[in-house]
Order: C-alpha cells, then structure tokens, then sequence
C-alpha cells in the first residue's frame, strides 16, 4: 500500500505536469472566446437546424470512448481507496482511466474495478527489467496503453511511497526518485517501445519537433503541454497519431478550444482530484459528467453537432502579452456600438432613482421596494446555518460531506430543492418534485433562464401584464426578446384582452410563448387577480397553448390568507411558478427558485423537464447559488417546518399596517371632496408592497426631482413599468420600508407636492 501523506501526491499524478503548464495553458484559455452559431439552431457543418443534442464520442488508440477525456494520470492517495473511486468513476462513463505505475493496488485488482480498458503511466526505472515486467503485467491485466512522460527526474516529485504492488518489492522509498533514471528521454521511448506491444504514448511534448521525433521513435500517441503549440503540433503529426493536451483545463469550453486547435482528446487532472477529494467516487463522477455537460453545451454554442464540427473557427484569440502593441490611449467606446439595451430607458430606472436618493438624502422615499429589515437580527445568521448542518447530519452526511456541502461550488439546479418542494407542499398546496426545481440567484436570474429557454428566435413573443415589473422587461431586452404589453384596466387584467393580443400576435407571424404576470398585489400596481380570472387564465392558457409565468413574491408577506397561487390549480404543466426567498426569510442572501415541471421531449423520444434545461442554462451563467446562501435560507424553512407564511406572520403584519397607514395619511392629507376636485384617485391594495396614485399632470422624472427638490418625497414614475409607453400620470407607492412616522409625513408632503403641481399649467415646475 502506498503511504498516505497528507494532501500529496505521489509521482505519476498529472500534477507534476500540470504544475508546470498549467499557468502558461490557463493564461492561453483565458484569451479565448467561443463563436456563437446562428440563433435558429446550430447546424454545425454537418447537421440540420434543430438537430439532437451534440454527440461527444471520439476514437482514440482504435477504441471509441464517451467524450474526448483522459482521466489522469492518476495516483490515488488523496483519500483512502480513492484509485478505485477514479477507476470506476471513469469507466462508468465510458472514459480511459490512467493509473499510475505506483499504484498502491495491483493492475489486476484495478482492471476488474473497470470494464473498460486501463492506461499505465510508466517511468524510465534504473533497472530496464522492472520496466518491462510492468509493462508485461499491465497487458496482462488488459490494459490497454502505456504512458511515458519525457523528462528529468527531478521533476518527479520526492514523495515516501511502497515499491510498485506489482513487482512486491520492498519499501516504503523516501524519495521514489531513487527508483528512477535520471532521465526519461527518446532512448527510453524507443526501448519501451521494442520491449512491449501495447500502445505507447509519450508525455511532455512541447513543439512540432518533439512531436515528430516522438513519432520516429514509435509513439502510438503524444501528450502536448503546451496549448499555444497544439496547431503546429497537430500540422506535423498530420493524423498519424492521437494528440492530447494535458495542463490547465478546468471547463468544456477549455475542452472544445483544445480539439477546435487540434487536439484530438484532454487529458484531466485536478478536476478529478478535487472531485474526488470533495466526494469520492460521487465527486469524481460529478465532475467528469460536468465536463461533459460543459462541453456539450459549449458545442451547441458553437454549432457543432460532432467533434468533427470542431474547427478553428470556432474560437476567438485576443494578442499574447508579448504581442500586445504598445500601450496607447484607446479611442473611448462608443455607446452606439454596445448592445442596443445599455441605451434602453429601463435599465436607467433604478440608477436615476439611486441618483435621486443619493442626492436628497433627507427626503422620504415611498421609491424602494424592499422589505423592512427591523425583523433581522444578524445573529439569526448563524442560527439559520447551524440548523442546516444539524439537518445535514441528521439525514448521515459525515462532516467531510458537510463541509462539502457549505465550501463547495454545489450542483448547479441547487443543493436544497428538497427543502424548498417540501415548504411549497406545506405552506401553498404545490405538489411538485424537487427535479422540477431550479435554486437561482434571485427571481431575477429565473426569469433569464425561462426566456433563454424559451425564445429560440425573433418570431417568439413575451406577453406581459402591463403595468409590468421592469426586471422581466428588462431580462428581455437584454436577450433581445420581443415583448408584447397586455394593457390592465382601472380594475386589474382581463383574459379577453390577453386572448386578443395572442391572435393578434398569431395574425402577424409571431408565436406567443408565455405571459407573464404577477397575480397578488403586484409590482407595480398592487392589484390582485381574482379566482375567476385565475381559472380563465388557466384555461386560456391550455387552450391556446402558451405558458403562464407567475411570480408572486408579495403573498407570504401580506396578512391574511392568500389566494391560491396559479401553479397549485396547475393541472395541465402551464404554469412555471417564478419564486423568491428576498422578500420572506432572508433579502440579503438572493435566494430564489423557478418550478418548471414541464415535460420537454427530444428528436430521440426522450422525455426530460424544462428545469433540466434551466439549468444547462444556468451552468454558463452562474454556474449555481451560493451554498451558503442556501443553507442559511434552508435553515430558516427548516425551523419553521416549511412554513414561510407562519414565519413571517410579524412582517405580514407590520407591512399589511404600513399599507393601511399610508391610505389614511393620504386620505388625511387629500380627502374625497379635495382629490375629485384635483383629478386625484389611488387603490386600495390588502396586502403586498405598493399602491398606485394617479394625478393630473405628467409624473415624468422632471417632476420626481421637483418633488424631492422642493418637497422632500420621493416616489415612482409609473411610465417605467409600461413597456409599450402608458403611465404618464400614475406614481407608485412603495410602503414597506417605511416606519409610521415616516408615512405620516411623507403623506402630507406628496399631498403638498400634489396640489402644488396640479395648480401650475400643465403640471410644469413653478
């Protein structure tokens, strides 16, 4: 048995390489960018619009293997038992498995672990004979290549370990380096190569000169460590021999540009290593399946249907330092040739706002809504993890497992959608697997992974409830999607105009996709929808043949009981629920999640969820939500068992409060027979974070600065929730983080504000 030092490696592990061409290959990955394909699918050079997913399988040595991954080489003393983790993780996935001639079990005891063949990473040994008894032995285990890495031996590591179980010499060595030549070069190759017939492979080639000469010296195969060669590497060898790249591959985009520079397969390291430092064999079988997923997606992205699809152009390299021109004063970017949304008047609301409350400090500010954060106290922090890690014991995590689960990078749909669906079916009656669900950074990133999903071209329309919340607005100009406004009346929306704008769309070439809206106490106008409207809206939605996004993050914070929500009246998969933790259990953490239990079938006939898709998605974009913010949210639905209505029963009231103080005030301030006189009314929301005003003049920006210029309130314009213009004379309310004294006099100043731009002419700043 090789002995274990702690966190070490013994020679053999594709650190030794690594270390060395890591830097200079991750720097080279770092220039390079992906070429998107057309957006009405991704042909590739040999496949059709709308074809199946990208197909990653490779010939390498005259054996096909599930995608173009090595695994190692490997030694395994990282944990105990870890070379058989490797060994089957990789073979489960149809990938070749390098082991190291100082493996601390015998080649036979690792090829029964696999049933696929093995590689054997060999050295150049003092004694030529302990060499080719290794080599002997690994064909008889039916191995099925070997792999020497050119080199000194100094760049073996010195490390203590036993004698290879093989040959059941002494030991344990206090520097393995004792064993070994002290150095591997092209006498070594040619010699190991007359002295065995399985494939030989040969490491540590940096040039096409090395390449050929590995080749003159009867290498089956080269390993290539340095990236920035690979295209002149792969012109000399000229598909004589499989070429491999080993050093700094961390992503499937670092995959891809390997193969589009000519590479015909990587050879993985730390990836494996960490993977099975974090999880064993499961950590390492996550983290090849992530690599595959990565790549296949970054193959999608580029167009490739197969590895063959794989070119050059498919990457784009920016100018090494060294060829950087001099550094000069760069002509300033102009906003023109950015996209065309950094110009969009929606992405400048809320800075305008930040800018406006920056700038007048002591005004009253009815802009912000957020929730109020006199409920938190930091030390429920601590408490909310502490019980996610009593829950992670509980359930037999070991603390290695725990600590896992809180420092690592966690599965990208999320490490606590168990805890979510079992808070949904508690608290809102919705029944759902947790596979259905997707943990986001916030409803925000929700809303982009559904509209990525969705639109696939410039034919695909968004319908909104207008009034409408700018982030949904806002994701969709950003993704270049075309939005249609399904105008509410004074009452709230109606299906029959929604029907109307879905023919209209249909009459004009366009297919609608969803509609969005937020059913309770909405942002902006705080209206709720009704229970007949509700099962309207389901059946319209089923009838024709769109999805309804619903995102109601207002319910759980409103006193009194709810309506149901959409998606629990959901029969027929129309519904993908948009939820969020940032107005309930923990703002600051940005904790949300989307339900997308729709069924997606592929051109195979596979049936998969729309949430499978989200978060291939969401792998390229945040790769997945913090860990930690999970636990802290998970620990607070785990002590109130789920039921978030329950925990936040103190806030619902206190805003439910809030709203009823702040209809007084005003009320106070501009009673009936004052506000008829003016042309002033507002609504009358139960519950949620804002109401609507609506006055007589334009409440455009030039009247907010008025407003906190000369009046010391703050509010919002309504224009900026209409996406097709509209708005022009309502203001928004926000209530929530507000104390009573704060309502009671920003009330009689908006009142003030009120009467003294209703009495100029056309409401222009005296």
């Amino acid at each position: 048995m090789a002995e274990q030092i702690a966190d070490d490696y013994a020679p053999g592990n594709s650190l030794a390489a690594e270390d060395r061409a890591s830097a200079a290959n991750r720097d080279a990955f770092d220039r390079i960018g992906l070429r998107q394909a057309g957006l009405s699918g991704w042909p590739g050079k040999s496949g059709q619009a709308g074809a199946a997913a990208p197909e990653t399988t490779v010939k390498v040595l005259d054996r096909s293997w599930s995608a173009p991954l090595v695994v190692g080489p490997l030694d395994a003393p990282a944990r105990p038992g870890g070379e058989l983790a490797v060994v089957r993780a990789a073979a489960a996935a149809g990938l070749p498995a390098v082991v190291s001639a100082f493996a601390e079990r015998t080649f036979a005891e690792l090829a029964s672990a696999a049933d696929v063949p093995l590689w054997l990473r060999t050295y150049a040994f003092q004694d030529r004979e302990t060499a080719r008894r290794l080599a002997g032995r690994a064909r008889d285990a039916g191995f099925g290549a070997l792999l020497l890495a050119l080199g000194d031996r100094d760049d073996v590591r010195a490390r203590r370990v036993a004698a290879p179980a093989e040959l059941g010499a002494p030991g344990p060595f206090d520097d393995v380096r004792t064993l070994l030549r002290s150095r591997a070069d092209w006498p070594d190759v040619a010699w190991l190569r007359s002295a065995t017939g399985l494939p030989l492979l040969v490491a540590g080639i940096a040039s096409a000169t090395g390449a050929r000469r590995a080749l003159d010296a009867g290498a089956d195969g080269i390993v290539v460590t340095a990236f920035d060669a690979l295209p002149e590497i792969a012109e000399a060898v000229a598909g004589r021999c499989p070429v491999l790249l080993s050093g700094g591959l961390r992503r499937g985009a670092d995959i891809l540009a390997s193969l589009a520079s000519g590479a015909d397969a990587v050879v993985v390291g730390r990836p494996v290593l960490d993977g099975l430092r974090a999880g064993g064999r499961a950590g390492v079988t996550e983290a090849l399946g992530g690599l595959v997923r990565e790549l296949t997606d970054a193959m999608a992205f580029t167009g490739a249907a197969t590895l063959t699809d794989i070119g050059p152009d498919a990457i784009r390299t920016g100018p090494r330092p060294a060829e950087a021109a001099p550094v000069r004063a760069a002509r300033p970017l102009r906003k023109a040739e950015l996209h065309a949304s950094v110009s969009d008047p929606v992405l400048d609301t809320m800075t305008f706002l930040n800018e406006i409350t920056s700038r007048y400090p002591e005004a009253i500010s009815f802009a912000p809504g957020r929730p109020y954060d006199g409920f938190f106290d930091s030390e429920q922090i601590f408490t909310h993890l502490r019980r996610y890690l009593n829950h992670l014991e509980e359930q037999g995590s070991s603390p290695r497992q725990v600590r896992t689960a809180m420092y690592q990078y966690g599965p990208t749909a999320g490490q606590i959608r168990e805890i979510i669906a079992d808070s949904l079916r508690a608290d809102e009656n919705i029944d759902v697997p947790a596979e259905s669900i997707v943990v986001t950074v916030g409803a925000q990133e929700a809303m982009l992974l559904v509209l990525r999903a969705l639109i696939r071209g410039p034919d695909d329309v968004l319908l909104v409830s207008s009034p409408c919340y700018v982030g949904i607005t806002g994701a969709a100009r950003l993704l270049d999607v075309a939005v249609t406004a399904v105008e509410e009346g004074e009452d709230g929306f109606s299906c029959a105009d929604l029907e109307a704008a879905i023919r209209n769309e249909r009459e004009r070439g366009r297919r609608p996709r969803a509609f969005y809206v937020v059913p309770d106490h909405s942002n902006p106008s705080g209206t709720t929808m009704g229970p007949r409207v509700r099962a309207e809206l389901l059946a319209l939605a089923a009838r024709h043949g769109i999805l309804v996004l619903e995102d109601s993050p207002y319910r759980l914070v409103s006193p009194g009981r709810p309506l149901p929500t959409l998606k629990s009246l959901d029969r027929a998969h129309t519904v993908v629920h948009l939820g969020s933790f940032s107005k309930t259990v923990f703002p600051g953490a940005r904790v949300g999640f989307v339900i997308a239990d729709q069924p997606v079938l592929d051109d195979a006939g596979r049936t998969g969820l729309l949430a499978d898709e989200l978060a291939k998605i969401k792998s390229m974009v945040t790769v997945n939500t913090s860990s930690l913010s999970q636990a802290a949210v998970a620990g607070a639905l785990l002590a109130a068992d789920g039921m978030v209505s329950e925990l936040n029963t103190a806030a619902a009231a206190y805003y439910g409060d809030a709203m009823r103080a702040t209809l007084r005030e005003l009320d106070r301030y501009l009673p009936p027979d004052r506000r008829e006189a003016l042309g002033v009314r507002w609504n009358e929301p139960t519950g949620g974070f804002f109401l609507t005003v609506r006055v007589p003049f334009r409440a455009d920006n030039a009247a907010l600065i008025h407003s906190a210029q000369d009046f010391g309130v703050i509010w919002t314009p309504m224009s900026y929730f209409h996406p097709e213009g509209g708005g022009q004379h309502g203001i928004r309310l926000s209530t929530s983080y507000l104390t009573p004294a704060q309502i009671e006099e920003g009330a009689a100043r908006l009142a003030r504000f009120i009467e003294a731009r209703s009495a100029t002419p056309e409401g222009a700043a005296p």
